[in-house]
């Protein structure tokens, strides 16, 4: 590929499957899910969830600024992953956001749930204590205060922005950071999402809505995300983030760097449609446009990285947008999200991480509890880790509101 978009320079996640993306790919490729039982708060037997993925906590003693004392007014989770996977993010890079080039880092990292839970805390120590609420309880709240924080840490201090598109929101950052590299705006792109969504009324909520998996005594927490397949009854909902560093070509061959991959194409759809029920239109076209945007034929897409909640409506309207772009020959299709069910906004985040990890490592990660659907005939490299090599993988993610986003990741060389 010849970069004519955005190179990825370094990226970093974490998931329900582990703190580092290194064990995190090697439990995947295992076939295991990251998937247990929902232990964030006290829940009465009634409780229709009770099954989630967890991300278990990371060493951070090797940082000092996520120590205890630094994030005592940042309690909601967010912030101190959002910041984790970002340094780490930047590590990788080898870059050093210095004085000279703090003017052109950018930053689009965001989060779609955000830090509701330091809110409600606050509301529920003013109805039960009569409390006002503590001053960080606001700060904790706001969406954009994500990225804030991600700009004190680095002192990047280029155009910031906070993309919002609920389940897209992490490719969409990844879209806007590309827009402001391809404008001239800046020269870095901090890009990624993170959400931490296991807070009791957003968990209930999605069950009443009859999207999140709605748990039975006898389940398995492991088998419970079962994307694209014929007994699919919901997404499990979970936790984590990822960060991934943008850079324009010129960018990284001023400083001696070899991105392997970039950005190919992109493209972002609105359903105007339903506030949840995707548009088969418009999620058609958004896949077609992507592909096109790259200048590429759909027999030029090795893979595909579904969005494959596991809910009945949104498989199967995914799965008919690749079916009327790819028609009989649909790419092999991995659904992260049956091994690390649904991170919310960070979903598209963590996922292509791992698709950029597929490329560099020639592997496709298996799409584990998958029973065929009659109705949905494709290969979702469903037996174990599957050799292929890759040079386009295309990545779709779709959001509540009719929030789509596809983006074609290619290898550079």
């Amino acid at each position: 590929m010849k970069p004519k978009k955005a190179v990825v320079i370094g990226y970093d996640a974490i998931s329900c499957l582990g703190p580092d993306l290194d064990l995190q790919w090697e439990k995947a490729a295992a076939g295991k899910s990251g998937i247990g039982h929902l232990t964030r708060f006290p829940m009465d037997p009634d409780f229709p969830v009770r099954i989630a993925g967890q991300v278990a906590e990371p060493d951070l003693s090797p940082y000092p600024f996520l120590s205890p004392r630094a994030l005592a007014l940042w309690p909601s989770p967010i912030y101190k992953y959002a910041m984790l996977t970002v340094h780490r993010a930047l590590e990788r890079s080898g870059i050093e956001i210095t004085k000279e080039i703090a003017h052109r880092v950018a930053i689009t990292f965001s989060t779609a749930v955000g830090g509701q839970d330091a809110l409600i805390g606050a509301d529920r120590r003013m109805v039960s204590e009569k409390k006002l609420p503590p001053p960080y309880a606001n700060p904790n709240s706001c969406i954009n205060m994500v990225g804030g924080r991600i700009s004190v840490m680095t002192g990047a201090t280029g155009p910031i922005s906070a993309p919002i598109t609920a389940c897209a929101t992490g490719a969409t950052s990844m879209i806007v950071g590309d827009m402001l590299l391809a404008q001239g705006k800046a020269d870095i792109c901090i890009c990624g999402a993170v959400d931490f969504p296991l807070v009791e009324p957003i968990v209930a909520g999605f069950a009443t809505m009859n999207a999140a998996y709605r748990s039975n005594a006898d389940d398995v927490p492991e088998r419970a995300s079962r994307p694209f397949s014929r007994d699919r009854k919901g997404f499990v909902i979970s936790e984590g983030g990822a960060a991934i560093i943008l850079a324009t070509p010129e960018f990284a061959r001023a400083h001696g760097l070899s991105p392997e991959f970039g950005i190919a194409g992109w493209s972002m759809t609105s359903d105007a449609f339903h506030f949840v029920a995707p548009n088969p239109e418009t999620v058609t076209r958004c896949v077609a446009e992507a592909i096109e945007d790259a200048g590429l034929s759909p027999s030029d897409i090795d893979a595909v990285n579904a969005h494959g909640t596991s809910t009945k409506i949104g498989d199967k309207a995914e799965y008919d947008a690749l079916r009327a772009v790819f028609g009989s020959k649909i790419p092999p299709v991995s659904a992260n999200k049956s091994q690390i069910g649904h991170a919310m906004g960070g979903a598209s985040a963590i996922e292509t991480v791992y698709a950029m990890e597929g490329m560099r490592r020639g592997m496709l990660l298996p799409t584990i509890n998958y029973t065929p659907a009659p109705e949905m005939e494709m290969d979702c490299v469903s037996s174990g880790e599957r050799t292929l090599p890759q040079e386009f993988v295309l990545k779709n993610a779709f959001g509540f509101g009719g929030c789509n986003a596809c983006i074609v990741m290619g290898r550079i060389g």
